[in-house]
């Protein structure tokens, strides 16, 4: 407690020294003004006396004020205790003025005597009011003094007046220094409450900071603040060993949200966030990117051994198995290393690198760490490669080719699927595996998805407004279109342009579409697809990640078997197992089931053996023009209307085409 006190007096006058050697021009002027009263009230020598005590204080205090106003250098208490009596000390030649002056036999004296006295006591609690030491050691001579120019004032003989009289103005002083007390006291009071108001609002800034820069689930750093570390720790290493970066995705995360709640997801989360804290240590920093991603940057890596080495720890640490009430989950990673070089010197070009190598590495069955080499890499698409991509829709020099669906009990044709294809003017027809992933890469799924429904719905309408049945014809529809709201908006919009077509129109969605973190949404897009009267397929079913929960819970109208399945077919017989498998699953969820990659007899007699009913692929026609399929349909005067009362029907009501001998194109996804 003594101590406490020793230190809360020395921290006073260090602030206390540092206001009075500010303050030294502003006294010793009001000290020469207030001589020459003194000499104007014909009180000379005394005026001289009260200025010359002040300026010989003065010049004894300046030092030892300079000395406290040093803050970074702690104050002795010896040197505390001169800098407190000097202080105090000068307080006295000032009252002093006032003393004097209420000698004074003329009434405008004797009020300046007053007006100083008060100008003193006003000074004194604004300038030491938070400081007690100082303050009321300065303010009780200043009280004394008042009650002494009173009694001055008392035995002056021209300034008679009764006891009583002078007693109401004792009273009166004596009422001023309670008030003077009572404000100090909840002036004190105020500042303390602001005080407390102003650490509050400290801390929540700091906390708002925090929140900013950290992931509040893992306490993690965010994906903002990490890019600050590594743009620091790259000039600080430029030219060292550099820094490196292990970007890192989660494998089979979906999967645990999906089967055991969000608890559990988060439960892992936590736990992977522990484990890269504890591997990188003091020499790195660990950051949740967003979602299941993660990364890790260091600065002791020495050589891309060593990058792959600590990789191979990092999916280690992930694999191990985390307990979760009674259960062992496991997730695996996807891991892309970069490390600050020539090609990666900037941070976009660092944490880029790591993407591109975090891709690469998902496919590998073995779960191995791809290190980023610009060499070996794929050229990333442009801004130009975003320009052409634009004019290309624009120009109209992507459209949709469209392959026949053949139904195995009639060998009719159907329907169809719209494949896009690029006309390109220079390189001729290209399949979407020559520009959909500079499209997903540029972010232009969405703007490619409403160029190829407009134009299937123009040229559905077309054959429809000529009289012709198109049957069912699939459009491929994107995550994006699905998983927001202005995606699944706009694709409405456009089929209300065009509501006689709806019974024409398959929306094909991709199974693997359910890892994504939007799955909620897209349920609720695909409910409302299927209400608004369009049919909804399951594409490339049994390759993704779809699991038997999503078969319960969405509604649709069809699957589609993938290609891998049927390719398989004659020569391993799990495929054989495996596709009579999906057959039966289709037929007891009541939908119809489509074979894709058909590309022999073989094939062809064995998907009938086992109760398949439509089918697609080369056997029966590639992906032709919109022009030849209508020409084709007109050759055929197929006209639109129920089939003859001799031709089976395919399942669920779906419309019926002749077939069709598809000329020219190329097959594609």
């Amino acid at each position: 407690m003594y101590s406490n006190q020793i230190n809360y007096f020395l921290h006073q006058t260090q602030i206390a020294g540092h206001i009075s050697g500010r303050d030294v021009a502003k006294r010793v002027a009001t000290t020469m003004m207030m001589v020459f009263v003194c000499h104007l009230a014909g009180f000379t020598t005394s005026g001289l006396i009260a200025g010359g005590s002040i300026l010989v204080i003065e010049i004894m205090t300046y030092p030892l004020n300079s000395r406290a106003s040093q803050f970074d250098k702690p104050l002795g208490i010896f040197p505390a205790i001169l800098v407190f009596g000097l202080n105090w000390a000068m307080t006295l030649p000032f009252l002093a003025f006032s003393i004097i002056l209420s000698n004074s036999n003329t009434l405008p004296f004797i009020l300046a005597g007053y007006l100083w006295i008060f100008g003193i006591l006003v000074h004194i609690s604004n300038t030491f009011g938070r400081l007690p030491f100082y303050n009321w050691s300065q303010m009780m001579p200043a009280f004394v003094t008042a009650f002494w120019m009173l009694q001055n004032l008392s035995q002056n003989p021209l300034h008679q007046a009764s006891a009583l009289e002078w007693a109401m103005v004792a009273a009166l002083c004596v009422v001023y220094i309670v008030n003077t007390f009572a404000t100090m006291n909840r002036q004190k009071d105020t500042n303390q409450a602001l005080e407390r108001a102003r650490e509050e609002a400290n801390l929540r800034l700091m906390e708002l900071e925090r929140l900013s820069r950290h992931d509040p689930l893992t306490d993690l750093i965010n994906r903002r603040a990490f890019d600050q570390r590594i743009e620091s720790l790259m000039r600080q290493h430029a030219n060292k060993l550099g820094v490196t970066v292990f970007v890192m995705d989660l494998d089979g995360f979906k999967p645990i949200n999906d089967s055991y709640g969000h608890e559990a997801g988060d439960v892992v989360l936590c736990a992977i966030a522990n484990r890269l804290r504890a591997l990188a240590d003091k020499e790195g920093y660990v950051a949740r990117l967003g979602g299941d991603e993660f990364a890790i940057v260091k600065t002791t890596i020495t050589s891309s051994r060593a990058a792959m080495q600590f990789g191979d720890q990092i999916l280690a640490a992930i694999e191990d198995p985390i307990p979760f009430e009674q259960k062992m989950l496991r997730v695996g990673a996807s891991i892309g290393i970069a490390r600050q070089g020539a090609d990666t010197n900037t941070l976009v070009a660092l944490m880029s690198g790591a993407d591109q190598a975090m891709f690469q590495a998902k496919p590998d069955a073995n779960n191995k760490p791809v290190i980023f080499d610009k060499a070996a890499f794929p050229v990333r698409a442009s801004l130009d490669d975003r320009s052409n991509l634009i004019d290309a829709m624009r120009n109209g020099e992507i459209v949709p080719f469209y392959q026949p669906k053949i139904s195995l009990d009639t060998k009719r044709t159907i329907g169809f699927e719209a494949l896009s294809r690029w006309q390109h003017p220079t390189r001729g027809v290209l399949s979407p595996a020559e520009f959909l992933p500079q499209i997903n890469e540029l972010g232009l799924q969405g703007e490619f998805m409403l160029h190829t429904a407009r134009h299937v719905l123009s040229n559905l309408d077309d054959i429809v407004r000529d009289g012709l049945d198109p049957g069912q014809v699939s459009i491929n529809v994107s995550e994006i279109t699905l998983a927001t709201v202005s995606g699944h908006n706009d694709l409405l919009a456009l089929l209300d342009r065009y509501p006689h077509l709806r019974p024409h129109l398959t929306f094909e969605i991709t199974e693997d579409i359910f890892i994504a973190r939007s799955s909620d949404m897209i349920q609720r897009s695909i409910a409302s697809f299927r209400a608004a009267g369009v049919r909804i397929s399951l594409d490339d079913f049994g390759t993704g990640f779809a699991s038997f929960q999503h078969l319960k819970d969405l509604e649709f109208d069809e699957l589609k078997l993938d290609t891998g399945f049927v390719h398989d077919l004659g020569i391993d017989p799990a495929a054989h197992v495996l596709v009579e498998g999906l057959l039966t699953i289709g037929e007891g969820l009541g939908v119809v089931v489509v074979a894709e990659g058909v590309e022999t007899a073989q094939q062809e007699r064995m998907l009938r053996d086992m109760g398949c009913q439509i089918v697609q692929g080369f056997l029966y026609g590639m992906a032709v023009p919109f022009s030849d399929t209508k020409r084709r349909l007109t050759t055929e005067g197929y006209a639109a209307g129920p089939a003859n009362k001799n031709t089976p029907l395919p399942p669920k009501g779906v419309a019926v085409s002749p077939p069709l001998v598809a000329q020219g194109g190329s097959n594609g996804p």
